[in-house]
């Protein structure tokens, strides 16, 4: 008879029984690592493909703009040059660049400066002190001399190429119109000379990075100006390798066009040899072309470091993968010997307590020789008990507890025991218990304990799945459901208890209050959908920045806060909020495109800069409200004075909008007189606050002050309706009135309807649109603002005459004059101080009344002090005058504050 230890039949059988157990980890585990490796490849393919999409799109999205850039660039000079050609025919070639007047009109910087040559080619004026230079061979000169030509030279606009300016010395691109005669023969030529660094300042380092280009080429093949990421080529260089190169490559294909991107190869393109992606646009109107370029490492460097670290998680994961199939085969195997075996001897298991689903255990209380209670000893317990410990009923008759729970921690297994004495002392004890396993995991039981005659009942039920969708309610109340992050409920909920503790150990908490920079726009673009995807990304960015320990928290919209604990200095703190701004610097990449998004960070420190938990959260905000108002993109510590200034502005802000609620405000009237007649033809409308404290405070006193918060547009409805109120008063007195012109500042135009503002106030005090006059200054129209034009039109439908405030501290009115049909211009008092003082001052205004004169304006000389300055305004023809000389600010009365007669 063979012995038992020698008989294989059943392990013979388990084989084959079980062969598809053995079979299924390895077949599962290569089936998991060839769709894992084939989809992280695809993927890292399609992420390679979609960000050189992405940065030919850049490249040609910044070329464009640089583009725009440069016609307005190129036009703002043509405009400078043909009014200098102007001047210098009406003053009969006697006027002179470097007059105190000209800077008001004209750039005269280092960088940019204007000068007239002569026939003989030698410069006779320059908005720059420099000595007469001879520059008849410059070919700015040479092609507009129609003595060097057969036929007539056109007058257009000449964009040079880089060359070194002999009055200066340094790199310059020179641009020229030509001087006429009035027989209409050459009389020599205007020209500017503009540093290349001027073209090229629109460079930024956030789209095109450290080594991006900027350049302007030439139709005839020539660098204007080039520049490198911070470096400005001179025009004796280039970062091309070779001009000649770029030349061919812009007549042939693809670059014929008038504008796209492509990427070029480097060794043979530059002479840093980096591969970039390339954009071009042409310059509409001018022979000029735009070109930008993104360099390719910069584009990749985010993507070839995801790419490196995907490829080794992925070769760490098939490793483990491999692992883990072993270490399965061999547990399947074993686990399915016990269960095997467990089937064998299941059969005669038939106890009542077998059907039910509670865990049963009776067990004996175990005493040292001081009757004190050691340990339990199970003596009896259902299949559901036994299962509970992955154990054969056999194998738990006569176990110990604490053999049962030797692998668990001695804290936890000393809780258990404690809970178990606590039933005997009691008679009774129910609660529940969490218990570990050694796979991780942990479940929850109820516990219930009876004690009699030294036996201890014992059941237990698994409430594991309870507990766990309690758990879930109270982590999804705790959780940001967009970003997984925690929520302000947590952080109320876990900051107060970390100041506690800090307290105790007499340590330090910072808190950083995060704010986006440029997230409005993502979602005012791209929509909610793309916002919301974005903010995801910055979520994970936050978590890899900061340390393990700390805490990020979204507490809405696009505000986070970082709570640092375990920090002792603020070095440490100021490390940590570099490597939250060092996150931003990559563009963020969601379905509809890449957007730049940056962090305004604000900081405050515990018990620095306060103890409770709301003060600090305000004086973190504080913080970062200092780095939105200074440039953003930057952390800042909490500074109590600073703060205190932020304070003061916010009263003041306070005071002027209680100041437009218990209606302060009231209104000065200063009269314009016309020059020929001396009689009151106009009043301009002039507010003034009647502080309670302070008096009667003047515009400069709280005008910005509402320009800087938004005020300005309340505070102008304000001002319309007192104005039109005073109008109708007046109107009713059965006297002659004369127009009120009202001062419309260009964030109202900007922010609020100001035609539909002033047709209401009109039609609620019945005034005629004619008695109304809008006073805007330049800076309303420095822009191609289409609303803006729309408004002005239609203020001119209702009937009200335009004027233009302050006209000559601009550069860009002279275009919009020609545009928008203005009624009166009104010049600014800096022209009229210079009249007695030098000839240009008459030569200034002599040409800004001619101008407004041809375009059909009215001019009012603002700021006239003197007799002898009203004196020659008349003998120049200026139509109206105001100041101090003809009439202070006037308060309202009875009837219009109407002048007598003035004699000049």
């Amino acid at each position: 008879m063979r012995p038992p230890s020698m008989d294989f039949r059943p392990g013979i059988s388990f084989v084959a029984r079980r062969s598809r157990l053995i079979l299924f980890w390895p077949i599962l585990s290569l089936c998991i690592a060839v769709l894992g490796w084939v989809s992280i490849l695809d993927t890292l393919e399609r992420e390679r493909r979609a960000r050189e999409d992405d940065a030919l799109r850049d490249a040609a999205a910044i070329a464009r703009g640089y583009a725009g850039h440069l016609g307005r660039t190129f036009h703002m000079i043509d405009q400078i040059l043909q009014h200098v050609r102007f001047e210098w025919a009406l003053s009969e070639q006697r006027l002179r660049l470097e007059g105190p007047s000209a800077p008001g009109l004209f750039p005269s910087t280092p960088i940019f400066n204007v000068g007239i040559v002569g026939t003989d080619g030698k410069l006779i004026t320059n908005t720059l002190p420099v000595r007469s230079e001879d520059v008849s061979d410059r070919m700015y000169f040479r092609v507009h001399d129609d003595r060097l030509h057969k036929t007539q030279v056109a007058d257009t606009l000449y964009v040079g190429a880089a060359a070194i300016g002999r009055s200066t010395g340094r790199s310059v691109v020179h641009f020229s119109r030509r001087l006429t005669g009035n027989d209409g023969s050459f009389a020599g030529v205007v020209r500017a000379a503009v540093a290349p660094a001027y073209l090229m300042a629109s460079y930024d380092r956030v789209a095109l990075g450290g080594n991006g280009l900027l350049s302007i080429l030439g139709t005839d093949g020539a660098i204007r100006a080039s520049r490198v990421g911070e470096s400005v080529y001179k025009s004796t260089t280039s970062p091309f390798a070779a001009t000649a190169l770029a030349a061919s490559a812009l007549r042939g294909e693809p670059m014929a066009r008038p504008g796209g991107s492509m990427l070029v190869d480097g060794a043979a393109w530059f002479l840093d040899r980096r591969n970039r992606y390339l954009g071009w646009q042409k310059v509409p109107g001018y022979p000029v072309i735009a070109i930008a370029g993104v360099d390719q490492q910069e584009a990749f460097a985010a993507f070839e470091k995801v790419r490196a670290t995907t490829l080794a998680r992925t070769t760490i994961s098939t490793v483990v993968l491999a692992l883990f199939t072993v270490v399965a085969m061999a547990l399947s195997l074993r686990l399915g010997w016990r269960k095997y075996q467990m089937e064998l001897t299941r059969e005669a298991y038939r106890l009542a307590t077998e059907e039910g689903s509670e865990g049963f255990y009776i067990c004996r209380v175990i005493r040292d020789r001081n009757t004190a209670i050691v340990d339990f000893e199970v003596i009896d317990c259902n299949r559901t008990g036994a299962e509970l410990y992955g154990r054969p009923r056999e194998a738990m008759i006569g176990a110990r507890l604490s053999h049962l729970h030797e692998a668990d921690r001695s804290d936890w297994r000393a809780r258990l025991l404690q809970r178990f004495i606590v039933a005997v002392e009691r008679g009774v004890f129910e609660d529940d218990i969490e218990v570990p396993f050694k796979n991780g995991r942990e479940k929850w039981y109820r516990v219930k304990m009876a004690h009699s005659k030294g036996l201890l009942s014992v059941t237990a039920c698994d409430i594991t799945e309870s507990r766990q969708h309690m758990f879930e309610l109270e982590r999804r109340g705790n959780e940001d459901g967009l970003t997984g992050l925690p929520n302000r409920h947590w952080m109320t909920a876990y900051l107060p208890a970390a100041l506690q503790r800090a307290t105790a150990r007499r340590g330090m908490v910072a808190l950083l209050f995060i704010d986006l920079d440029g997230f409005k726009n993502v979602n005012d673009t791209a929509g909610h959908h793309s916002g919301d995807a974005l903010l995801r990304n910055v979520a994970k960015r936050l978590k890899l920045a900061v340390r393990p320990a700390d805490h990020v928290v979204r507490v809405g919209g696009d505000e986070f806060i970082v709570i640092i604990e375990q920090v002792h200095d603020r070095a440490a703190v100021a490390h940590i909020a570099e490597r939250v701004l060092q996150a931003f610097q990559e563009r963020f990449h969601v379905a509809e495109g890449s957007y730049p998004v940056g962090a305004s960070i604000g900081i405050s420190l515990f018990p620095e800069d306060g103890t409770e938990m709301q003060e600090l959260l305000t004086h973190a905000d504080a913080a970062m409200y200092a780095v939105k108002t200074s440039g953003k993109m930057n952390y800042r510590f909490f500074d109590r004075e600073y703060y205190e200034t932020i304070r003061a502005k916010i009263d003041r802000n306070a005071e002027l909008r209680h100041a437009l609620d218990t209606d302060q405000l009231i209104m000065y009237y200063q009269p314009r007189i016309d020059v020929l007649t001396g009689e009151t033809c106009s009043l301009e409308a002039l507010v003034r606050w009647a502080h309670p404290t302070r008096g009667l405070l003047e515009p400069i006193d709280f005008i910005p002050l509402a320009e800087e918060t938004g005020l300005i547009v309340e505070l102008g409805e304000v001002v319309i309706d007192k104005v039109c109120a005073q109008m109708a008063h007046w109107s009713r007195q059965g006297r002659h009135v004369v127009p009120v012109s009202i001062n419309v500042s260009p964030r109202q135009f900007n922010e609020s309807d100001v035609t539909e503002v002033l047709r209401k106030a009109l039609t609620r005090h019945g005034i005629a649109p004619e008695l109304v006059e809008i006073e805007l200054t330049e800076s309303s129209m420095t822009a191609d603002n289409v609303h803006v034009s729309e408004s002005l039109e239609d203020m001119q439908q209702l009937g009200i005459a335009l004027a233009v405030d302050d006209f000559g501290t601009g550069y860009s009115s002279l275009s919009q004059l020609q545009r928008l049909d203005f009624d009166v211009l009104k010049v600014d008092k800096a022209f009229t101080a210079e009249l007695e003082k030098t000839k240009e001052g008459s030569v200034f205004f002599t040409a800004i009344i001619t101008m407004a004169h041809a375009l059909g304006m009215r001019v009012v000389a603002e700021g006239v002090e003197t007799a002898g300055q009203a004196r020659q305004l008349k003998q120049l023809d200026c139509d109206e005058l105001q100041g101090y000389f003809i009439s202070m600010p006037l308060p309202a009365t009875e009837t219009q504050p109407i002048l007598a007669r003035c004699v000049l």
